[in-house]
This record gives structure tokens, sequence and C-alpha cells, in this order.
């Protein structure tokens, strides 16, 4: 982490630079309505106007205020958009006419306004942000009690629930912001005056809202919005212009966390100071090592965890830094902070005094150092008790807790070494060299690079003993003779010395980085699975291994069930039960939407930490982790353990959301689906099936009334229409039953030999009176094959053709059944051919949906809308493809069926018996 205070800031320059190329936005705030904001809103756009700037009016309410309504004179009004909701018109700023008219600067009144359905955004807020990314300066107006942040406050102050909100960082977009203040005796004396509302209206208002106590209480609400955005203002200034700081117009409190048993006091401490003097502040800590068990079995990092989540429930922003190679150094960066951040106070620990090696190699002092770099800052400084160097308070630590090194390290620096005195002495008998110290130096940066700090610390040791005894006169003693000896192995201990330091640190500078890397790879990697996941077991399973991968645990995920209880999901090593303290923690946690368990406040007995997964539907599963037992495991989740698994419970909450969400659109589809069937299936039985059953009715009941009134010539006439609507009836009763059986699965073919000749002439037999006076044609060439098909469904597939044929054609239409071989003999294709008005192109496809027909309207021909779907469905079970295209010259309507030829078995030789 490098900071120069010396150069502006890229971020805040390119902000700077993005700011330039739009433009400007200044808000009128105002603590309540009738301060005066349109007033003065319109006031600047008049001086504006009088300074030749080109003003139009996009929106401005005036409530019927005149002397708001006379500040509008002189001022081009853009006419406002009529927009029709629920029946009623409604005017709203027209977006389009102000952008196609593109003025220097337009008015428009109450930024917080929702636009009627049908405006091109949902607030107006957006249609602003839309003209000033157009280059267009605007003038706008908002009360405070309209930010999203304060609206719970407001409605505990005037018991009103406001309903039109904007985000609080929308403010960001604002250049300047003018608060426009007016004591609350002022606004109840306009009010009364009936200047804010008219009638019984402005004395509801008086009662309720517009009380002395709740203007009061919204007045330091708006000084308080705008105090924070001026001050957010003036550190992009600072942060754009490289100026140092602390500029002492909002003071800000820092208080820096260490690894000591007393971190917690220095936390509480800072919070006593922020509280008395109402400032904002932060909790910074320096990442350490794991360090040994102190005092109660915590280890330093545990306590500097445990500071942290104090001081993040007592309302501090919490900043992590990365460990820097010097105690000097990290005050440096904490001063940089400072200034970033426009602090103006200091909390930190002392510790007592530490032993001189200790703060050779690079550890305390940093109060000390602070004391001499922060100027311009108060710095206070909290004692320890105490004089060891146990019981630091809030120590920041600049060098790891942890210096053991095992086995490995010694055989390495005992190698290490041994060669670097093998090598020195070849060399020195080769090449009569002065000074073979630097072969050494090899050797200390080798075990610095492989084994860290510590091990080259000793190594760097080791080699001032064996370059002194092995070559340094005289040979084989740790005595030395010469004085120029005696300033090479001094020199030459703290060269190595230094060398291992810096190698060392530069190790385990690479290896931070390169777990940093691992993560993002991590975090990649689980990203990328959770976007392809089908569904929400998969995500569960890929939540569960990244977790548990990443922080090196056991990880388990909790998913709703419908009669409100939790199931596990997945685990990782798999997991499927809970004990009943863990289960009481993830219910609790699930219920109140918070962490709980262990590491937490809630629970804490628990062995497993849950924390919700919040998505926009609110929480959608709990993700647990578990570190082994009780005498294994850190006592407190550290706070990059715990960034991580935030980010890695926000990922895994949006693609479970994501995979619920599909399955509603699903769900929906299918819903709408059937309920489009049931529609098209009620038409078709209240309308085509319905037909049949009153002519038969019809003519049953004149053969029941008038008998043997009617002459036999009648009576046949009625019993032929009884006959053939029943006929019909039973048609598209049949249809009904075979999609029915198409959808369930349940057909079965029985195949046989089918010669098509035959069957077509059985389709004219089936289709006699259906046929009239139209002529059916057959043209099946001689030695086509025959077909291996089921017979009834085959002849049902031609009947529905030559019958849709017949309804859709023209009265003397003729109609063709023709067949020829297809695929160079590999199939045969039939088609069936009608002279009638055709298909248009776009519906070719779509006749063979369920009920087509049916969509087309009542003037079409009876019929159900399923004949040209079951004709798809059969001929499909039986392996071929059935299509709709222009018949012969593009006239009429051509479908074409497509069936594979299967070779008949050979049959028996003559002497098979």
């Amino acid at each position: 982490m490098t900071r120069d205070a010396d150069r502006p800031a890229p971020e805040a320059l390119i902000e700077d630079a993005k700011r330039e190329r739009r433009g400007r936005l200044k808000i009128f705030l105002g603590a309540a309505p009738g301060v005066g904001k349109t007033y003065a809103m319109l006031e600047e756009a008049q001086r504006r106007r009088a300074e030749g700037s080109d003003v139009v009016v996009a929106v401005v309410e005036t409530h019927g205020r005149a002397e708001t309504e006379a500040l509008l004179r002189g001022l081009e009004v853009i006419p406002r958009r009529i927009l029709t909701h629920r029946g009623r018109a409604f005017p709203e700023m027209d977006l389009d006419a102000v952008l196609a008219r593109r003025p220097a600067l337009a008015l428009v009144d109450e930024f917080a306004h929702t636009n009627v359905p049908g405006a091109r955004h949902e607030k107006r807020f957006q249609d602003v942000a839309e003209l000033i990314d157009a280059g267009i300066d605007v003038l706008t107006t908002l009360n405070v009690q309209h930010l999203e942040s304060l609206n719970d406050i407001v409605q505990r102050i005037t018991r009103i629930r406001v309903r039109e909100t904007l985000p609080d960082d929308v403010l960001a977009m604002a250049d300047e912001i003018e608060l426009i203040d007016l004591p609350p005796d002022d606004l109840i004396r306009r009010l009364r005056e009936g200047k804010v509302y008219l009638g019984d209206q402005a004395r509801r208002a008086v009662l309720h809202f517009f009380s002395r106590g709740n203007l009061t209480a919204l007045r330091e609400l708006a000084l308080r919005a705008a105090a924070e955005r001026v001050d957010e203002e003036m550190i992009r200034y600072m942060r754009a212009h490289a100026v140092p700081g602390p500029w002492p117009a909002r003071e800000r409190l820092m208080v820096c966390i260490g690894t000591g048993p007393e971190a917690e006091a220095v936390v509480r401490a800072g919070r006593r100071m922020a509280d008395r003097a109402r400032l904002p502040w932060i909790a910074v800590h320096v990442e350490t090592g794991p360090g040994a068990a102190g005092a109660g079995d915590y280890t330093p990092q545990d306590r500097a965890n445990r500071a942290l989540r104090l001081a993040e429930r007592l309302g501090a922003e919490v900043t992590v830094l990365p460990r820097p190679v010097h105690a000097r150094r990290l005050a440096d960066e904490l001063v940089a902070l400072a200034r970033e951040r426009n602090v103006s106070r200091i909390v930190i620990g002392r510790a007592p005094r530490r032993p001189w090696w200790r703060r050779l190699a690079g550890g305390g002092g940093l109060a000390e150092a602070l004391v001499s770099r922060a100027t311009g800052f108060e710095l206070t400084v909290i004692a320890a008790e105490g004089g060891t160097a146990a019981a630091e308070p809030g120590r920041l630590q600049a060098e790891p807790a942890d210096h053991r090194f095992g086995p490995r390290d010694l055989a390495l620096i005992g190698v290490s070494v041994a060669a670097a005195a093998l090598v020195s002495t070849v060399v020195e008998m080769i090449l009569p060299l002065p000074n073979v110290s630097l072969v050494f130096l090899i050797a200390v940066l080798v075990v610095a690079v492989r084994g860290g700090l510590w091990p080259s610390i000793a190594a760097s040791v080791l080699s001032f003993f064996a370059y002194n005894f092995f070559f340094t006169v005289p040979h084989h003693t740790f005595q030395v003779s010469r004085t120029e000896d005696i300033l090479t192995i001094v020199f030459f201990l703290i060269a190595a010395a230094l060398t291992g330091n810096l190698a060392g640190r530069l190790r385990e500078r690479v290896q931070a980085e390169r777990q940093a890397a691992r993560r993002v790879g991590n975090l990649y990697d689980f990203a990328r699975k959770a976007a392809g996941a089908a569904d929400v077991d998969d995500v569960a399973w890929a939540v569960v291994s990244h977790v548990a991968r990443t922080l090196q645990c056991d990880a388990v995920l909790l998913l709703p069930e419908p009669d409100g209880g939790l199931r596990i999901g997945a685990g990782f090593p798999p997991e499927d039960r809970l004990t009943p303290a863990n289960r009481a923690a993830a219910e609790w946690a699930w219920r109140h939407e918070r962490p709980a368990g262990w590491s937490s406040d809630t629970l804490p007995a628990s062995d497993w930490l849950f924390v919700p997964m919040k998505a926009a539907r609110g929480p959608v599963g709990l993700v647990g982790v578990s570190f082994g037992g009780r005498d294994g495991r850190p006592k407190q989740l550290g706070p990059e353990q715990r960034r991580l698994l935030e980010a890695v419970v926000d990922q895994a909450a949006l693609a479970v959301d994501r995979t619920l969400l599909a399955a509603d659109i699903e769900r929906e589809r299918l819903k709408g689906e059937a309920d489009a069937l049931r529609a098209a299936l009620l038409s078709s039985i209240s309308h085509d099936l319905r037909t049949p059953l009153v002519s038969i009715i019809g003519a049953a009941s004149s053969l029941k009334t008038l008998g043997e009134a009617l002459d036999p010539g009648a009576r046949g006439e009625l019993a032929d229409t009884i006959h053939d609507e029943a006929r019909r009836l039973d048609a598209y009763v049949q249809n009904l039953l075979d999609m029915t059986r198409l959808g369930h699965g349940a057909l079965a073919l029985r195949r046989d030999w089918v010669d098509l000749t035959e069957l077509a002439g059985r389709v004219r037999g089936r289709l006699a009176r259906q046929l009239g006076g139209r002529q059916l044609g057959v043209a099946v060439p001689d030695g086509l094959p025959l077909l291996h098909v089921d017979a009834v469904l085959m002849e049902q597939v031609l009947v529905n053709l030559v019958d849709n044929a017949v309804k859709h054609g023209g009265p003397a239409g003729r109609i063709t059944i023709a067949a020829a071989l297809a695929d160079r003999g590999r199939s045969i294709e039939i088609r069936v051919e009608d002279d009638g008005p055709g298909i248009p192109e776009a519906d070719r496809e779509a006749v063979f949906d369920m009920f087509h027909r049916v969509k087309a309207g009542d003037s079409q021909p009876a019929g159900t809308g399923l004949g040209l779907a079951i004709c798809r469905g059969f001929v499909e079970a039986h392996g071929g493809t059935i299509r709709a295209e222009p018949g012969a010259g593009g006239q009429g309507t051509r479908i074409v069926i497509r069936l594979a030829i299967v070779e008949p078995p050979a049959p028996p030789p003559e002497d098979a018996e």
C-alpha cells in the first residue's frame, strides 16, 4: 500500500474529467415543503436569464402560490406530456422535448418525484441524470425527508411514511447544493397565511406534519445532510488537487487497533471520544501473522478480530492495511491514510519499551514514530498497563507474531552455509580472491527466499562464524589478527542481516500477493460456476466447495423448505444433519436475518457460524462455516476471512436468486401456457363442440315433436343430420382423446405393412359426405414400397389433412393425395394439396400448434384447431416429419409428410419345413 501525498488521486481526476463533460446539477435542499425552494430556484433562473443564458422550464409546481407564479413570467415553458393511467390523465415532464430543445439550463422541480407508468424512467432523478449527461445544466428541488436513509427517521419523527424516496448516493450527482432554510415559526406562519397549503389542508398540516418539534428535527436533518455533502465535496477537491490536509472543516477520528489484550479498551475509548465530539470515526488495523496463544487462549490476531468486530458494532468504519516492513513505514502509511480521509484526531495504544534487539528487528516504536510524523493532527496515546510486552494495548505490530521455524528450516540453513563454505574453498583454491564473503551472502539470500525472515537471520549469523572460522587469518579459529578482516566480518554480518531481512520481507510480500491472487482466482472460478449452475442444488455445491477451499474449513448451505423449515442443500465435506445447538443457531439467523453461532454475538456456543444470504426478494438461504473442534480453531473469524465469506455469501445469494427467478419465470410461463390452453379448450368446447350438439338436439326435437306429421323424406333428412353431426362430434372428441394420449406419452404404435393407395381409398370413403362435389384425386405411382406404419393412426392423419383441405378450400376445389420417393429412395414423401387461399408464410409453422385456428377468430370454418397438431404428433411418433408449404404455382396449401422406408423381412425359404 503506497501513497504519494504530492500527487492528486487519479480516481478524483477521472471523476472531475467526467463532470466536465456533462451538465451541472444544482439542488435546492429544504427541510419541509414551503421553505421557498421553488421560489429560490426561479430567482436563480431569472438571474441566469438576465445574464443571457438559455433557460427553459421543464416542470415547475407552483401549487397556486401567486408570488411563485409571478417568477415564471418571461421564462419559456416546455409543454408537458399527458400520460393516462387507470383512466386518468397525468401531466409529466416531456423529456424528449427538453432534449430536442437542448437549452443551456432546465428547471426540473421535485427531484424525488415518481413518474406515471408509461414514462421512460421510473423516477424523475433518472430523467435529470439523462439531461445532465446530454450536457444540459439542471436546477432542481428536494426535501430532506425524501432521502432513503432518512425515511425511517422521518417516520418516527412525524409518524408519516414518505412514499417517494431516492437513494442517498444520487446526491453525488450534484455539483452544488444550496440549503434553503427557514425557522419553524416563520414556516408555520406562512402555512397559516395559506402560502403553503390552502384551507383545511393547511389546518391539518399544522396539527400533524408541521408541528414546531417536527420542523426543528427536520431542519437539523437538512443541515446535517448539507454539511455531509459539502464535506464530501471538500474531500474530493483535496484529493483532486493534492491538498495535504487535514482541513479542520469537519473533524474525524481514527482509532488504531492492534493485537494487545487491551485493544478493545482502545476501541471503547475512541468511541467515547467520537460520541462526545459527535465525530465520524475510523478503526484501522494492520494484518499480522497468527501468533501464539496468549491470555485466555486467544492469539494476538484473535484479540484484534474481537476489537474490529466491537468497532463495527459501535459504528466505526473498519479499514485493514497490509503489513509493512517497518514500524516507521507503518507510521507513514497511517499518516497518509489520515490525510486522505481528512482525519484530525488519532488514537493509538503505546507499547512498553522493548529490548533493543527487537527494536532493531523492526518492532515497536509506532507511537514515537507517529508523534514525530503526525504534524497537524491531535494524537492521543493510551498507555499500557504493566511492563511486559505481552500487554500492549492497541499496539499495531509491524513484525510477524510467530518467529518459530522447524527442522526443515534448520536443514536448509545448514546445507546452504555448508555449500557456501565448500564453494568458497574451491574458489579460493582456483582464484586467489582477497574476499569470498559474497558467496555466503548468496547463501543467506537463498535461505531468505526459501525460509523467510528469521531463518535468514540465523543463516547470516551462522555464515558470520563460518566465514570467520574458515577464511580469516588465523584459519580454523575464531580469532582475528588483521584489522581489515575485523572490518570485513563485521560489515559482512551487517550486510547479511540486512540482505536476509529484505529478502525475507520480499518473500512474505510475494506469498501474500500469491494468496490474494489465489483468492481472486477462486472467487472468479466460483462466480463462473455459479453463473453456469442450472438449479439451486448446483449453486449450493459450488458455494460450499468454494468456501471450504478458500477458508480451509467445513462448509454447509441451508435452504428454506416450503413449510418454513431449513434443509441442508449441500455440505463440504458431505453433511446431512446438524446438532440441536447448531440448528438453533441456524434458525435464529434465518428468522432475524443476522449472523449467529460461533464468532458472533448470538449463540456463540455453536460449532458453526451461519450467515444469511440476502437477495432482493429477502433471505434465500444460510451459509455455515466451521473450523473443527474447539481446541484447534481460531477464537474469532479474521477480518480478511470475514470479507471473503461476505463476498462469497453475496455472490451465492445472487446466484440462488437467479436460479429461483429462472424457476419463477419458467413456472409463470407454464402457467401462462396452461391458461392459454385452457382458454382455447373452453372456446373450442363452447363453440365447435356445441355446434353439432345444437344440430343434433334440434333435429331430434323436430322428430319427437312432429313425428308422423313429417313426410318420409323430411324424417330421413333429419335422421341424416343427426347421424352426420354425431359423427362430426365423435371426430372432435376423438381428436381431444388423441391429443391427450400424445401429451401423456401413452401412444403405442401397432405397425403393419400398409398400401398407400388402399389407405387413401378408406379416407375417401370416410369423408364422402364432407367432400360433396369436391374431387379427391389419388396419385400413387406403381411399385411404391409399402408403408410400415400404424394403419389406424396414419389413416387418421390423412383424414385430418383432407378434412382441413375441405374446410379451407373452395366449394368446388380439387384435393390431391400424391406420393413419391425422396432422399434418393430412402424415404416416401406424401403430399396432400388443395387449391384454397393458402397459409401465410408466418403461420406455416404455427398451424401445427394446438388451437391455432381458434385464436384466428370465430369467422373461420368450424373446428377445434387440433387436427394438424395431432397429425404432427402421429407422424413424429413414426419417426417422420411434416411441414406446410405453398401449392403448385404458389396457390393453395401443400402438406408434406416424409416417412422412412423400412425394408420388409425376407420370405422364408421354400424348404423351410
